[in-house]
């Protein structure tokens, strides 16, 4: 194996196949990353207890200006900026040793601190009064956090091409078909605008979503810090830290853990904005197979193997398959972490180690079908063969403007002349004028409905969803 293809040699197809399209989740939401938040959170309460006024008048104070300055400045580095993948690798060996994670965290600021001379009190206090779950709680906020924004940017930009599309075919008719069959007209604008505003309200759902953290000790009652300094207004001190890390918010009542509750609401959106566009997905696959889309060829592409004139819909096929394995990591994410034993058991940490994985499939889907939309070609005439066939779906508005008239027995008259049967131009309009009890008006309006036409609101509908264009998600 060549150093130049590294991965060919990865086990997942994340990091393997989609190597380059995954590229930009390594920063947010791996275990590199996930290193660089729990050092964070450490660097973060080390120096809040230092500039606490009611915590910080325990300590002595540095020996000189310049190694309290240097402390404060190493701290306020580690806060603010992401850590180097040499550092990530130095707390991994440290973790060789410690066979645990986040000790391998406190053993490394620990040795920082110590090379700029930083008094043994004020080393003692890091990791004060913490479980490791109090870093990694936070930790994983923060990884929520910012992996929300690669996921809001790539669902932004998915719905405002859904927008585009639903505007540049507002107008273009399709024959509607439910239960497979034919229906009243459509546009394929109006259903592709339907996707939009879906797509839309889950993102909404995702913008909004609370992120919880604690910071309350091994069992979630403070029982340490109250022994250490019962004077301390402990879940106040909580409650402020956790709210000083934006954008958590505080959960006072807890076990060992913050119960994840908010963890798999999350997850549960996700979920959600994948079904929909795996229904997305299969609907304009199924549109591409009826002919209503072409799609865009690529002359260095092989469709397939044998066949040399297939374009197939793989961009498609490829998002429904990756959305599916996200969906199926989130369903386990929503059953397992609502679930923990008494006070907590470990079964939460193996589980969540793998949110990168379908944050990474989601966006690998995600990357697949807009590059299919991009392909796509409307097929107007294959549209137009298909309403010109199919004029008995004109049944519908003629029984309803026969109830609107009062004629009796409206609905059954129709049902005799068009279930079951292929109508014509020619047989629609004999229909229509032979029909008792309609007025002049009425008929002559009847008779200029074709199923190119009989759109109702479908244009409007695609270019004002719910009367008004849906704003860009990140107004």
């Amino acid at each position: 194996m060549t150093s130049s293809a590294p991965e060919l040699t990865n086990i997942s197809s994340v990091d393997g196949r989609y190597h380059e399209l995954t590229a930009e989740l390594r920063t947010v939401v791996s275990e590199h990353a996930l290193i660089g938040y729990r050092l964070k959170i450490e660097a973060l309460w080390l120096r809040y207890q230092l500039t606490h006024p009611q915590l910080s008048a325990r300590l002595p104070k540095p020996s000189t200006l310049q190694e309290g300055t240097a402390i404060m400045a190493c701290l306020d580095e580690l806060a603010t900026q992401k850590i180097s993948p040499t550092v990530s690798a130095h707390i991994k060996a440290l973790e060789q040793t410690t066979r645990h994670d986040v000790k391998a965290v406190e053993l490394y600021l620990s040795h920082r601190l110590h090379e700029l001379g930083a008094p043994d009190d004020y080393i003692a206090l890091i990791h004060f009064g913490c479980t490791s779950e109090d870093i990694n709680n936070l930790a994983y906020g923060l990884m929520l956090h910012h992996t929300r924004q690669v996921l809001l940017d790539d669902m932004n930009t998915l719905i405002l091409e859904l927008q585009d599309l639903a505007e540049r075919y507002a107008a273009s008719p399709m024959l509607g078909r439910t239960h497979g069959q034919a229906a009243s007209s459509t546009t394929m604008g109006k259903e592709l605008a339907v996707y939009a505003h879906r797509l839309h309200r889950q993102y909404h759902h995702l913008k909004h979503q609370v992120i919880f953290g604690k910071w309350s000790g091994a069992v979630g009652n403070y029982n340490a810090h109250h022994v250490a300094w019962p004077e301390v207004d402990w879940p106040a001190i909580a409650h402020d830290f956790v709210t000083s890390i934006p954008p958590l918010q505080h959960n006072p009542v807890v076990t060992q853990i913050e119960p994840h509750d908010a963890f798999v609401e999350y997850c549960d959106i996700l979920k959600r904005f994948d079904a929909i566009a795996i229904d997305l997905c299969r609907d304009v696959w199924s549109y591409i197979s009826l002919g209503y889309f072409t799609q865009q060829v690529t002359a260095t592409e092989t469709g397939s193997s044998t066949m040399p004139h297939k374009v197939n819909p793989i961009h498609f096929e490829n998002a429904e398959g990756n959305f599916g394995l996200a969906r199926s990591l989130a369903t386990h994410f929503s059953d397992k972490l609502l679930i923990s034993r008494w006070q907590r058991d470990l079964t939460d940490s193996t589980v969540m180690r793998s949110f990168g994985t379908m944050v990474a499939y989601h966006h690998i889907a995600m990357a697949g079908i807009r590059s299919g939309l991009t392909k796509l070609n409307l097929n107007q005439p294959a549209m137009d063969r298909d309403l010109d066939g199919a004029w008995e779906i004109l049944g519908e508005p003629v029984q309803t403007v026969m109830r609107a008239q009062g004629i009796k027995d409206s609905y059954e008259q129709l049902k005799a002349l068009t279930r079951g049967k292929s109508i014509s131009r020619a047989s629609y309009i004999k229909m229509v004028h032979d029909l008792p009890g309609l007025t002049d008006e009425a008929r002559r309006a009847l008779q200029q409905l074709t199923p190119h036409n009989y759109l109702g609101l479908a244009k409007e509908l695609a270019l004002h969803p719910l009367g008004s264009r849906p704003p860009s998600p990140h107004s």
